[in-house]
């Protein structure tokens, strides 16, 4: 009796493994490695809420902080920001209106950035920016009503 060829057989056994799919832990896709944004998803922390409060526990949400909050509690303006994070949490839970419960807490909050601009540069500038292109934006917009208004009280008239 004859026995089968070794390198045939591992050779078989190598191209049937190429063209299964690989093993779960292999596969791509998993949702529960893909971030999220906290902005998009509109939550600022998407993790379970924790029971007790021990210190360990503490220091793991601390770990697990956004980079931009653990930028902004870099600076001078830590406890402005961590007093601001606070209200908007409360507000976020009671269903009220962040801008209007938070407003003085922002307040003090940007005046304490801007005591401390040579650190929170990115942050002032990126505000700036997004304040700048809100303002082009309206302008493009007040534009094209007023267009707009004119070529209607144009065609009523003729």
């Amino acid at each position: 009796m004859s026995s089968p060829d070794p390198k045939t057989t591992a050779n078989s056994d190598s191209q049937s493994r190429i063209n299964e799919a690989p093993p779960p832990s292999e596969e791509l896709g998993d949702s529960s490695t893909v971030w999220k944004d906290p902005v998009e998803s509109g939550s600022p922390m998407e993790e379970e809420p924790k029971q007790g409060g021990d210190a360990a526990e503490e220091e793991e949400e601390e770990e697990g902080e956004c980079g931009f909050c653990l930028f902004m509690k870099g600076g001078g303006c830590k406890e402005s920001f961590t007093a601001w994070e606070v209200c908007v949490e409360e507000a976020e839970k009671n269903k009220e209106d962040i801008v209007t419960k938070c407003m003085e807490i922002t307040s003090t909050l940007k005046k304490c950035m801007d005591e401390h601009s040579d650190y929170y540069q990115p942050i002032l500038a990126a505000e700036k920016a997004a304040e700048q292109q809100v303002k082009k934006e309206l302008e493009a917009e007040k534009e094209k009503v007023d267009e707009d208004e004119a070529a209607a009280m144009k065609q009523a008239q003729g």
